[in-house]
């Protein structure tokens, strides 16, 4: 259960949101965040002071002040909060669930607000069944090249273990894929929808030639 809500309608209906090219938040994942900018600091006060969640969601057109929102986001609960001596705010958004915008609301707060319906997503409020079948041994193929190529590593043994869940969001958050590949990550319905989709990725990224210059870069 994601921090206590059972149903979509337990929801709030309006959320604000922080875009952020290239992030991506996912049911149970946890996002680290280090926040600086005024109108975001007012947002996380703000949610502090309510239900302690904000919409994590990509702009996905135009580069000025308010760029166009991705149709999809997901919705986080602050479950960690510092404030550092120069007045930054160090968060923690575990993910709830996913929402499509159904519209985005006329505000006077300096940060972003949307309307969410998060009743596609329902799902995302029950942790998927643990003994769910996952065909791991295809999957770690495909990630090791890619991270090889690429300089990275991570503990084997514990991707091994790993439930699916925690193994395949973990990945789709950190992993530098561009904004669209992160967004289709997001995007996937269902765990086996994404772990199907990140696996043709790593074997596409594996198999790209190596171009510095190209490449995808660490967020």
């Amino acid at each position: 259960m994601a921090q206590g809500y059972v149903k979509a309608s337990e929801l709030p209906q309006v959320i604000p949101v922080f875009p952020l090219p290239g992030v991506v938040l996912l049911a149970r994942g946890q996002l680290p965040l280090n926040v600086f900018e005024p109108r975001y600091l007012n947002m996380v006060d703000d949610a502090m002071a309510g239900d302690r969640l904000i919409g994590m969601i990509q702009p996905v057109g135009g580069a000025g002040p308010q760029p166009t929102l991705a149709r999809v986001g997901c919705a986080g609960r602050i479950t960690s909060f510092a404030e550092t001596s120069d007045g930054r705010y160090l968060i923690t958004l575990t993910g709830v669930c996913r929402f499509d915008v159904a519209a985005e609301m006329s505000v006077r707060t300096p940060y972003r607000q949307v309307r969410a319906d998060f009743l596609p997503y329902e799902a995302d409020l029950q942790a998927p069944d643990p003994s769910e079948m996952f065909d791991r041994d295809p999957f770690l193929d495909a990630l090791r090249p890619y991270l090889s190529a690429r300089g990275l590593d991570i503990d084997w043994d514990t991707a091994r273990a790993a439930p699916q869940e925690a193994l395949i969001n973990s990945l789709a958050m950190a992993l530098p894929f561009e904004p669209p590949e992160k967004q289709a990550l997001l995007e996937a319905l269902t765990l086996n929808d994404r772990a199907a989709a990140l696996t043709a990725l790593l074997r596409i990224e594996a198999a790209a030639p190596d171009d510095d210059d190209h490449g995808p870069a660490m967020q």
